[in-house]
């Protein structure tokens, strides 16, 4: 990519552009943009991976979603990737036969996974930073929850990927939330013996993504990035990408075996301990009018109010 952070926005004539945001770090984007002060370098294109020109600097009057569905030919999804999320206590693996244990999960309540656990999201799921997640009848029971997570975003389309070339395909990361229903996800009367990811994940808009997409040029291979979700106001989860059970590297790669990686591609690489399904004594599900967002460090933030339709 040319550039080394990209958002797409409105400028002062109220035309769509894309360009390279004027800030030094990740939590100036949004502090100078209601500060009314943030500008950018106007790149030529309409396509997020092939801008080139380099144009003027531009007032930012609007930042809008960085991707649109059209855009991202599909989201590919990792369950149980953070240590906290998928693994006991201590105390618990001490009380273990290490060398042949299969370890309980201590929230997710599965064991983890010896390859990357996937599943997908449709394109519709695809929705911008601040845009409301709107939550079906058909889930609005209790049983709505929130999944902060890092998400990796193909530039270059690939396939059988070997690891140490994982970065040359990718056009950069951002904050996201895998908005979740539980009662499809896990309820056996409805999503039969085991539990189905798909559908309880993949209603319209619940894959809102952050205001900008970061190249591997400023945080590397994201290895660790301070990783938070807030649910009004309330910290929820707060871990890093250091836990991850699977790094971006490995997980790309094993993606991309035997399977074409399109250009636009969301992985989103799983998220950490705190969701409302692993609360004790009692899950506290997100409910109409609640208002998340889940920040990654140098990325930004998704804020998303919680609409019952």
């Amino acid at each position: 990519m040319s550039w080394q952070r990209l958002i797409r926005f409105q400028d002062e004539q109220g035309a769509t552009r894309f360009g390279e945001p004027l800030i030094q770090n990740g939590e100036e984007l949004m502090e100078l943009f209601e500060k009314g002060e943030l500008h950018a370098t106007a790149l030529e294109g309409i396509d997020p991976f092939a801008l080139k020109t380099r144009g003027s600097k531009v007032h930012v009057k609007k930042i809008l979603g960085i991707l649109t569905p059209e855009d991202v030919p599909s989201i590919r999804c990792i369950g149980l990737n953070y240590m906290k999320h998928s693994t006991p206590p201590i105390s618990t693996l001490c009380r273990c036969r290490i060398a042949k244990t299969v370890f309980a999960v201590q929230e997710g309540g599965r064991t983890p996974p010896p390859k990357p656990s996937i599943f997908l999201k449709p394109r519709t799921s695809i929705a911008g930073f601040d845009e409301d997640i709107p939550v079906p009848k058909i889930c609005q029971d209790d049983q709505c929850d929130y999944e902060g997570e890092l998400s990796v975003v193909i530039g270059k389309t690939g396939k059988n990927i070997a690891p140490d070339d994982v970065l040359d395909h990718v056009a950069g990361y951002c904050s996201s939330n895998d908005v979740s229903s539980r009662k499809w996800q896990r309820n056996p009367e409805l999503a039969g013996g085991v539990p189905q990811w798909c559908f309880s994940k993949g209603f319209d808009k619940y894959a809102p993504l952050g205001p900008m997409l970061v190249s591997p040029k400023v945080v590397g291979d994201a290895g660790s990035l301070q990783i938070q979700t807030r649910v009004n106001d309330e910290l929820r989860q707060d871990s890093n990408t250091n836990d991850m059970l699977f790094n971006i590297k490995t997980i790309v790669s094993f993606l991309s075996q035997g399977t074409t990686l399109e250009k636009g591609t969301v992985i989103m690489t799983g998220t950490p301990s705190g969701v409302a399904f692993g609360m004790k004594p009692k899950p506290v599900w997100l409910k109409d009018g609640d208002i998340v967002e889940c920040r990654v460090e140098e990325l930004g933030s998704t804020r998303n109010k919680i609409i019952f339709e």
